[in-house]
């Protein structure tokens, strides 16, 4: 869980995964080498990964605990799962999980534990280890991550830093992502409260 690949965009998308993920001990436990390869990194990653590392490191682990889940439990604005934010409660987002989930066995990957395949943390694991295939996932849901990034900025979370960091890795929106994010805005995401299945699903931060 704590290894790191050599350099570059590998290394940043490991750290926000770790950074992301729910603060249990195991997490707590790899800040240290997070810490460590956030520091060989470009400023443009390293300060705003730093942030969130220093927040972690230096914030008593059950207020952690509690915000973490204040923050992406319980609040759908603030949902870590990116394929919500575009397919919301609906059939396609049952689809969209699917393409997630075959993404992950064609790169030989598969999602930890209680974990959903568009869960971000997960889609940064897959980018780390295997590449291009969790990097393009990231530009599909660019939408999702924006509005996440957004949110996160309005309740003045420190997390908002780890999205930024993300963002500065992937192409700029269009003009036709910026629009859609606006309707999503408007509008929220698509409810439709049948045909969810094989996955029971949740906007939750850790699901």
């Amino acid at each position: 869980m704590t290894v790191f690949s050599a350099t570059g965009q590998p290394v940043a998308a490991k750290a926000a995964s770790l950074l992301l993920r729910y603060p249990d001990d195991d997490v707590l436990a790899a800040l240290p080498t997070v810490k460590a390869g956030v520091a060989t990194l470009p400023d443009r990653l390293a300060t705003p990964l730093s942030l969130v590392e220093r927040h972690r490191a230096q914030t008593e682990p059950t207020r952690l605990a509690a915000e973490y889940v204040e923050l992406f439990d319980l609040r759908r604005r603030c949902c870590l799962h990116l394929s919500y934010y575009t397919a919301g409660d609906t059939r396609q987002r049952g689809e969209a999980l699917l393409r997630f989930a075959s993404v992950y066995r064609q790169a030989g990957l598969v999602v930890g534990d209680g974990e959903l395949p568009d869960y971000l943390p997960a889609v940064l694991e897959l980018a780390a280890r295997a590449g291009e295939p969790g990097w393009e996932l990231l530009r599909q849901h660019r939408v999702g991550l924006d509005l996440l990034g957004q949110a996160l900025e309005r309740e003045r979370s420190v997390y908002r830093h780890a999205i930024d960091a993300v963002r500065a890795m992937l192409p700029a929106p269009t003009a036709s992502d910026l629009a859609r994010a606006a309707d999503l805005v408007r509008s929220g995401p698509p409810r439709e409260e049948v045909g969810l299945q094989p996955f029971a699903l949740s906007p939750g931060g850790r699901r």
